[in-house]
């Protein structure tokens, strides 16, 4: 029984041993600076990035103020962005920016910092707070350099950001049509005609205001009723000028030509 206890504990704690005794852990506890960045570098190289960090992480403040420590500080960055830690990447690529703003590196973090501020944001189901915080950086970023290489790939960005903001707005203008609140739901609508008025779905929205306003009509006391039929009927000439070829018109005539009966009555 002793015997096996004592076997039992060796295998318990010959993964740490051996852990210990890893060339890794060697690199990590030794004193020689040059050597330890020589290492991390050949582990950056071979994309074994979660050792290079470790390294780079001990080297940072060692190296502050040598001839190494722009490259050190510009490796380090990109490990947080390969390991998928895209805030920590955000950050440090933006310091590097701000530490080192005539490095011919400079420009490229800067844009690598909204990129992972982008990467970061969640689905569009979750508060976008980290969606807007990453538009406006790519925005910065184009406006900061108008003539960068990166300004194709930044525009696709902000165009996938406005993407998900417009899609969250939509969610919640739909879900307000959902419950009833047909008033909230008009309103919701007109905002996102104004905020995005390039929308390849703006007539659907539009749409949407007109049925929103019929439905609010419906439900109002019959000394509102009358105007809000007719506010129904002003977003329907909006959608038949600004939209002539909607698939939503026929349906949209329709419904006009009910609102009209109801008013001659």
């Amino acid at each position: 029984m002793i015997r096996l206890n004592k076997y039992l504990t060796y295998l318990l704690f010959l993964p740490l041993w051996l852990a210990a005794c890893s060339p890794f852990e060697k690199v990590r506890k030794s004193s020689d600076v040059n050597y330890k960045l020589t290492k991390a570098n050949e582990y950056y190289d071979k994309k074994q990035y979660s050792h290079a960090n470790e390294l780079y992480k001990e080297l940072m403040p060692i190296m502050k103020s040598t001839r190494n420590y722009e490259a050190l500080f510009y490796r380090y960055s990109y490990t947080f962005y390969y390991l998928k830690e895209f805030l920590e990447a955000s950050y440090y690529f933006k310091n590097y920016a701000e530490f080192f703003p005539i490095s011919k590196e400079a420009e490229e973090c800067e844009f690598m910092s909204a990129v992972c501020l982008f990467k970061y944001a969640p689905k569009y189901t979750l508060d976008q707070t980290n969606s807007i915080k990453a538009l406006e950086a790519l925005q910065s970023f184009v406006t900061r350099y108008p003539q960068s290489t990166y300004n194709k790939e930044a525009n696709t960005y902000i165009m996938a950001s406005h993407s998900k903001l417009e899609t969250k707005d939509a969610a919640a203008a739909k879900l307000y049509y959902n419950i009833e609140q047909y008033k909230a739901s008009a309103t919701a609508y007109k905002s996102i005609l104004r905020n995005y008025p390039e929308s390849a779905t703006g007539d659907l929205y539009q749409y949407m205001i007109m049925k929103s306003m019929y439905k609010y009509a419906q439900k109002s006391v019959p000394e509102k009723q009358i105007e809000r039929y007719e506010q129904a009927l002003l977003a329907y000439r909006t959608l038949k000028d600004n939209y002539p070829s909607s698939a939503y018109l026929p349906e949209a005539e329709t419904l006009s030509q009910n609102i009209n009966q109801i008013l001659k009555k």
